[in-house]
């Protein structure tokens, strides 16, 4: 089995980890690293993607500021999205493989795989904490059934009427055929913060949380290892840590 390291870097500002990924990914095409998941958690921070409308921030300047929400214009895939406290994010720096043509891009099947087997890491790991999610045609991300929904006493109205996003997933392959940027999974963030923007450009779905469901979430680093076991069974990776100890079995 390949070997994926697993770094685990706490809350880290956007910025920093994005100036990370970029280095590991050079050191990855290079081979002078394994495969690696950074596993963390952000400061209040709005991202906008390459498909990115600015009509889709909410908030001014001066909102933004007394709320303490960083912006960013990035260049993974997708539109706007928000990431804080107590949310999941995993980026992983993987060596998917050399990019064909010209335009130094993976394959469209590959790449549409790569984000499929994301989704299905985060459904099978939601799994595991008794929340029964899945896949939206045309759509990216983790979503969760109306009816569902239905039941929280905790969801917006919005989420009794359609399919709602518990995981958002925005990534970037490079010329070089290495993974950056990931999912975001709200594991019992403040959800407040979500009503500043369009999710990802979309308006007919709402955005929930594992809270929402289950009352008292799960600690965070509770969620790291179970998606960590799971990633490793989806991309079939043997999953280790920093210092090379095996995690899953």
């Amino acid at each position: 089995m390949v070997v994926c390291a697993v770094r685990r870097l706490g809350l880290i500002p956007y910025t920093q980890a994005w100036e990370l990924q970029r280095q590991l990914a050079a050191r990855r095409a290079a081979d002078q690293i394994p495969d690696t998941l950074l596993l963390l958690e952000h400061p209040h921070t709005y991202t906008l993607g390459r498909s990115g409308r600015a009509e889709n921030l909410l908030l001014d300047e001066a909102q933004l500021q007394a709320r303490g929400v960083a912006v960013h214009w990035v260049d993974r895939g997708g539109d706007i999205t928000y990431h804080g406290p107590g949310q999941l994010v995993g980026y992983p720096i993987l060596k998917l493989g050399a990019p064909l043509g010209g335009d130094g891009r993976l394959p469209h099947a590959d790449y549409v795989g790569y984000v499929r087997c994301l989704e299905e890491t985060l459904i099978r790991t939601l799994l595991q904490f008794g929340l029964v999610t899945g896949q939206m045609p045309g759509l990216t991300g983790v979503w969760i059934q109306a009816d569902v929904a239905s039941r929280c006493p905790h969801c917006p109205p919005a989420a009794r009427k359609a399919p709602s996003k518990l995981a958002a997933i925005g990534v970037k392959v490079d010329a070089r055929g290495v993974s950056q940027h990931g999912f975001a999974l709200n594991v019992n963030p403040d959800m407040s913060y979500w009503d500043g923007i369009v999710g990802c450009g979309i308006r007919d779905h709402a955005t929930v949380s594992m809270a929402d469901f289950l009352g008292e979430a799960p600690p965070v680093e509770a969620v790291m290892d179970e998606v960590a076991e799971q990633f490793g069974k989806v991309f079939e990776r043997e999953m280790v840590t920093a210092d090379g100890e095996r995690i899953n079995g």
